[in-house]
């Protein structure tokens, strides 16, 4: 197995379960979205409010399409699958597991959603965000995992079993 990469929409725990994913697997843990930010020497919110969505768009793409690792387990920014160079190349170096909630799951757990840094066009509704995403994570999905009424323990056990029958 060569890496891990998690998408799916902010909120799902990509991060959380992320790091505990590659402490169970002897992986290394990267957080592309803190990439970004050290790159650009800016937070998220900086960047998308400096750039706009397109410009964040286009330097979450070339980051994310620049990660070189091996044997690490990496949480993606929920907008990365409008990057279609960032996406193929993370499924050449990894398997993707699209980490899913229902929509109203997702709109509990976010309450500040400007503040995460994420990715909404103007009049954009969080429900729109997920109708327009959703597709994308399906379609670059090698594994999805329900995340319906699981823990972080029960979602990474579900990843474990999902990755092993896909080997």
């Amino acid at each position: 197995m060569k890496n891990i990469v998690l998408i799916g929409m902010p909120g799902v725990g990509k991060s959380t379960a992320g790091v505990v994913l590659a402490k169970v697997l002897g992986y290394q843990f990267l957080d592309a979205d803190l990439i970004i930010q050290e790159e650009e020497k800016r937070l998220l919110h900086e960047i998308i409010s400096d750039e706009g969505t397109d410009g964040f768009i286009a330097i979450e793409n070339r980051v994310n399409a620049n990660i070189n690792v091996e044997q690490s387990v990496i949480a993606t920014g929920g907008s990365v699958v409008y990057g279609k160079e960032a996406m193929e190349h993370l499924k050449e170096i990894g398997t993707v597991v699209y980490l899913k909630l229902p929509y109203e799951e997702l709109d509990k757990r976010l309450h500040n959603i400007q503040g995460r840094g994420v990715v909404l066009r103007d009049g954009q509704t969080l429900h729109d965000l997920y109708e327009e995403r959703v597709v994308l994570y399906e379609k670059y999905a090698d594994i999805t995992v329900d995340e319906t009424g699981l823990d972080v323990e029960a979602t990474i056990q579900r990843i474990m079993e999902e990755l092993k029958k896909a080997e």
